[in-house]
This record gives structure tokens, sequence and C-alpha cells, in this order.
């Protein structure tokens, strides 16, 4: 879209599939944004991407995030690089959009929360794109309205066709359970208690030592149980499904009208999507348009730096999980009164190390896109 004197000045950092996705999005179908840098640690990549956006290249993204003709940052570069970033937007006290995860630990995505609420205003969205979905909207809308009554078990599944083949059993937490986490707390209003993780036989196509499927069992304050089958090497297509269990009722999203059969080699009587972008693309570009909307009146419409962190401290519990076979506990740590997020409190106690109890800290994943 052409460029206006009111629009958002945007910096984007990392300009994987993810990043070159949204650069091209504001560019072409997001209206009031303007990509005016680009960053990557991979210069042609920056050059490719920020030459059909019609932006400059910043080899340093902290310097980018600084730059006079930035307004505001969307970052989507690896996990490992986010705490800095975002603490560097926080500094300079613009809006960010971060993509998932916040960061890529407990310690330093509470830091940031407690850092954005000593500012006293929101600045930070996190990622969480399937708040936008239609699908989603719809469902939570069900729930809110008492259609289904009391809601009692939500049932979610998280297929892939395939990932590369370094993708573990942790990396499926953090990077595709992940989003599960966001959707029980999002549907539900409230947060999660504890992580269980069990693992049966192994697919063939799975590297020795890694878990796939698994089946992710969380149960929230309230006593709630989230089940969430995850298997990303599935060999058929891009399946994400969410079925919510109330007293009067229950309601599926995620399949076709149909029946759909599946087998290895296709389907039959309705479709699957093949990947994350057929499937929740128009929910990316309604995040960004939101989240572009809203930088411009100077707030935050969507799930913020406490949701962001929440996440983070689930995953480690599941991480956690997997590693030991038990169940974990989610500990997180007293909530400032301004943190961000787009869901209500339902602290679970303190900690002075908040995430998990006896956590594995300090194991990190990088910003894999390919099981979103």
């Amino acid at each position: 879209m052409p460029a206006t004197s009111t629009d958002l000045r945007i910096a984007v950092l990392g300009v994987g599939m993810m990043g070159a996705f949204h650069a091209d999005a504001l560019s072409s179908r997001i209206r009031g944004a303007q990509v005016t840098v680009v960053s990557d640690f991979f210069a042609d990549k920056a050059a490719e991407v920020a030459g059909r956006v019609g932006a400059r290249v910043d080899s340093d993204p902290i310097a980018a995030i600084h730059a006079d003709d930035v307004d505001a940052v969307l970052i989507a570069s690896p996990g490992k690089a986010h705490d800095e970033q975002v603490n560097a937007c926080l500094d300079r006290g613009i809006p960010v959009l971060c993509e998932k995860p916040l960061t890529t630990d407990v310690e330093s995505a509470y830091g940031i929360v407690q850092k954005e609420a000593a500012l006293g205003r929101q600045l930070i969205q996190v990622g969480f794109m399937r708040r936008y979905d239609a699908e989603y909207v719809a469902l939570k809308k069900l729930i809110t309205d008492g259609e289904l009554g009391n809601p009692l078990l939500v049932h979610c599944i998280h297929r892939n066709p395939d990932v590369p083949e370094h993708f573990n059993s942790e990396f499926m937490i953090r990077d595709s359970v992940v989003h599960e986490v966001d959707v029980a707390r999002f549907l539900l209003d409230e947060e999660i208690a504890s992580v269980e993780v069990i693992a049966g036989v192994a697919t063939s196509a799975a590297p020795a030592g890694t878990h796939d499927p698994m089946l992710v069992v969380f149960r929230t304050v309230s006593g709630r149980v989230v089940t969430d089958e995850i298997y990303v090497r599935s060999g058929v297509a891009y399946e994400v499904r969410t079925e919510v269990v109330g007293e009067r009722g229950s309601a599926l999203i995620g399949l076709d009208q149909n029946l759909v059969v599946k087998r290895t080699d296709g389907r039959w009587g309705g479709s699957i999507a093949p990947g994350f972008v057929e499937r929740f693309g128009a929910a990316y570009d309604l995040e960004l348009q939101r989240w572009v909307d809203a930088a411009r009146r100077g707030t935050v419409d969507g799930p913020g730096a406490w949701d962001g962190y929440a996440a983070v401290a689930v995953c480690e519990a599941g991480v956690e999980a997997v590693r030991t076979g038990q169940k974990v506990p989610v500990v997180l740590g007293p909530r400032p009164d301004a943190a961000g997020s787009d869901a209500p409190s339902a602290d679970m106690g303190t900690s002075s190390q908040p995430g998990i109890a006896e956590s594995s800290a300090g194991i990190t994943a990088p910003d894999l896109e390919a099981a979103r």
C-alpha cells in the first residue's frame, strides 16, 4: 500500500519465513503501516526482503530499534535474541510485536514483565495469532455467552506433515505446544497449574530419542483438564483442532464440515490445510492490522507480556515433564498491577525464581518455523 505521513514506521527484525511473511503483509495488505528497516543476520536475505518492501537494511538490530525512522518494531528473530531486543524496545519506549517466545527462559521473561509494568504502560504484544482466527473467536464466544455451559474439558490436536530432523521433543513443546498453552489460557480465562507428558510408541520417522507423537495434559488452577496431542511428523497435512466439552454441549473447530477420512497418500470427502499459512494466514493479517491500529493509538490490543511469560513458564514445565516423566507444577511470580495481558489474572502463588519447581532453566530453543 502507498505510504502516508501518518503511517506507523516499522523495523522488522529477522526475515526468515515468518518475518518475511510479516514484512510482505505490512507493505501490501496492512493499512497504516510502512516497513522502513529490515535487519537479519543473513545480509543477502535482509537485502532481498528490504528491496521487495522498499525498506533499508541495518545489520545491527539494536541500532534499528533506536533509528529515527522507526516508530515500532516487529521481532521475528531467533528466540535467543528476543530478550535483548524486547528490552531495547522498552528502553526506547516504542511498541513491539514479538513472535513467540517472549524469551527462552522464565527469569528473563518475568524480568520483561516487571520492566514494562514499571514503565506504567503496555508496549509489548506477543504473537499468539490463534486469538485472531475466526474459528477460535467463535469458540471463545460460545464459552463467554454460556452456550456450552461450564467448560469442563478441552481437547486439542496439533499435527504437522514434517519438521527438520533436529526438531526433538523439547522443540515440540517450546515451538508447537506453546500455541495450545495460549489457546487454553485464552479460552478458559485461567492459568495452567501443572503439565504432564505421556509418550507412547514413536513414529518410525522420528529420530532416536524423540517422542513423536506425545500427549500433553494440562490441569488449570480450577481443576479443568486440557489435552493436547502433538504429532509433528504425521506425513499428511497441517491439522489443528480444538474441542471444548461443557455441561450443556460441546463444540469442535478445525475440521471441514464433511467427513474427513485420512490415509498416508490422501483424503476423501474434505480438505486439510497443507501448512500454517493456509490455515492461519487471515489470522496473521488480522493480528498485524490490529497491532498497527492499536500502536497508532498508543495502546496494545492483544496478548501481552504476561501472556508471553505465562507461556514460557508452562513450556519450561513441559520440557521438565518430558525429561522426568512426572507431572510438573507451574509456578508464576507475583503479577504486577500493570502487567500486559488479554486475559484475567489468576495468580498461582509466588516464587523468588518464577518458573517451575526444580526447573531445568537455561535450556534454549531456536525460533523454528516448521512446526507452528
